[in-house]
């Protein structure tokens, strides 16, 4: 475990800097960086990049695939080796884009605001906080033991559509991250726990289904016969869907979205849903998807005469591995959790259902994620008198002593790597 004077060190220079990048939090929670606003998800990427200039951080700006989007934002710090050996590389995972589009942000009144231990503002903890918690870690390694701090290769690598979920930035992310790999830490943010942490060592997967039905139309007063009705035969489906979810086995499916029709005086000749299915088990995960795809050509209505068939699609549009129990994740929470319990911090793991960029690493690099600082609310930006709703938050008071936790298991996970070779 680090030693006592270096956790001085961290402690005193968190808690120096802290002012100082909590007003660097403020200025990224006042650009609206809504997914689909590039030019705003860039204009942080910018204020980003000078924010980690400082410590020696080269930035690169990759376009993302869909031009809709901003540019994804690499921050690069190359190590320099102990005794020869292969510098490790450590992955430190953000995002730039938020949920929120500016006129949502208008209407709710919704911006930067500290009231009590709370601070709120769009992003601050999805995931603005995240990064600024990044820049705190690595600030303090820098300046409280340099040569730990310049024997790794640290990247910095912060998502432009994570939102929209971009396979082309989890790409990127094994790429860069191919070379030498300890870690990849992913900082979304963590959930209050007493006098402790829940820190994320799975994620669900999830895959999202067009479904389409294809019908007969016909006249509904004087060819009610004719007809085969695609929005009846729809609703029979998406009940079918429906009894698919099985929480024993922890895989969900949400008939999220219907429309079919056009007028009523008409046998409806089409109907469409959008589904989404999660599941954490990847053996479960594929099972869903198989009974998914086997409700092509379902059919139960039929026209009353000449028995035209109703004729369902199922069209998969996207697929995400689930981010299953895994030993690298396992280690590096273990790690993580001996770091705790020498702060006097207890440790959770935690499998969450929403999926995070850690999903498109787990696999090649041991992850770990709900690293970045605590707080609640994320997605919701209405607030109601009486309690029932409020916004986005993050705790300012978590900062701090989440910030010492990852400095101190960084500088045991270095350390051990280098004591193995």
């Amino acid at each position: 475990m680090a030693n006592q004077n270096i956790r001085n060190q961290l402690k005193l220079n968190i808690e120096g800097q802290l002012p100082e990048k909590l007003d660097l939090l403020q200025a990224m929670v006042n650009i609206n960086s809504f997914t689909a606003n590039p030019q705003g998800v860039n204009k942080l990427g910018d204020l980003t990049a000078d924010a980690f200039a400082e410590l020696g951080f080269e930035a690169e700006r990759i376009q993302a695939a869909d031009f809709l989007y901003g540019k994804h934002l690499i921050l690069t710090r190359h190590g320099r080796s102990q005794n020869q050996q292969p510098t490790p590389t450590i992955g430190l995972i953000s995002h730039l884009d938020t949920v929120y589009p500016l006129a949502e942000e208008i209407d709710n009144d919704f911006h930067w605001r500290v009231s009590g231990r709370r601070i709120y503002g769009p992003g601050v903890y999805d995931i603005k906080g995240g990064t600024v918690m990044i820049l705190l870690v690595l600030s303090a390694l820098r300046d409280a033991d340099p040569a730990l701090f310049d024997s790794v290769t640290w990247v910095v690598l912060l998502n432009a559509a994570e939102e929209a979920l971009v396979p082309d930035f989890g790409r990127l992310c094994q790429d860069r991250l191919r070379e030498n790999p300890l870690a990849a830490l992913v900082f979304e943010g963590g959930e209050p726990n007493g006098n402790g942490y829940k820190l994320v060592v799975a994620r669900k997967g999830m895959a999202r289904y067009h479904v389409t039905v294809e019908g007969k139309a016909a006249h509904a007063g004087t060819s009610h016969h004719h007809g085969a009705n695609a929005i009846l035969q729809m609703s029979e489906v998406i009940q079918r869907i429906a009894a698919y979810t099985d929480y024993d086995h922890a895989i969900t499916f949400n008939v999220g979205t219907i429309t079919g029709g056009t007028v009523i005086n008409r046998v409806p000749h089409h109907a469409s849903a959008f589904v989404e299915m999660r599941a954490y088990s990847p053996v479960v995960f594929t099972e869903g998807i198989n009974k998914m795809v086997a409700l092509n050509e379902f059919t139960t209505v039929r026209s009353a005469n000449g028995g035209y068939p109703c004729r369902v699609n199922v069209n998969i549009l996207g697929q995400w591995e689930p981010w299953a129990p895994n030993e690298g994740s396992t280690a590096l929470f273990n790690l993580w959790q001996r770091t705790g319990l020498d702060l006097g911090k207890a440790l959770d793991a935690q499998e969450r259902g929403g999926l995070s960029d850690g999903n498109w690493t787990w696999k090649q690099v041991p992850t770990l994620d709900g690293l970045g600082p605590d707080g609640g609310n994320a997605h919701c930006s209405e607030r109601a008198d009486d309690g029932s709703k409020d916004q986005e938050y993050v705790l300012a008071t978590s900062f701090a002593p989440k910030a010492l936790l990852n400095c101190l298991a960084l500088v045991n996970l270095v350390n051990g790597y280098y004591a193995g070779k």
